[in-house]
C-alpha cells in the first residue's frame, strides 16, 4: 500500500514538473513573439502585415496554454482523489 502511495507522489512531482516546464516555454515564447513584433514593427495580429512567424509562435503558445489547462486539472483532481 505504502508503494502505491510513494508512486502516486511521485507521479504529482512529474506532473507539476511538466507543468512549470511547460509555463517556462510560454514565456519564451512570448519573448520570441515581441522579439518578432518589434523587428518587423507590427504589433497588431489583426494588421495584415503582421509576420507570420509571430502568428505561428502565437498559435504554438495557445495551444500549450491549453494543454497546460488540461494538465492543472489532472493534477487537481489527482490530488483531490488522494
Amino acid at each position: 500500500m505504502q508503494e502505491v502511495s510513494r508512486s502516486g507522489a511521485a507521479g504529482e512531482l512529474r506532473l507539476d514538473a511538466l507543468i512549470a516546464d511547460l509555463w517556462w516555454r510560454v514565456r519564451l515564447l512570448n519573448t520570441d513573439i515581441l522579439e518578432e513584433e518589434a523587428r518587423v514593427g507590427v504589433f497588431d495580429a489583426q494588421q495584415p502585415t503582421y509576420p507570420q512567424r509571430a502568428a505561428n509562435l502565437r498559435a504554438r503558445r495557445d495551444n500549450l496554454v491549453s494543454t497546460i489547462g488540461m494538465l492543472e486539472q489532472r493534477a487537481k483532481s489527482t490530488s483531490e482523489a488522494a
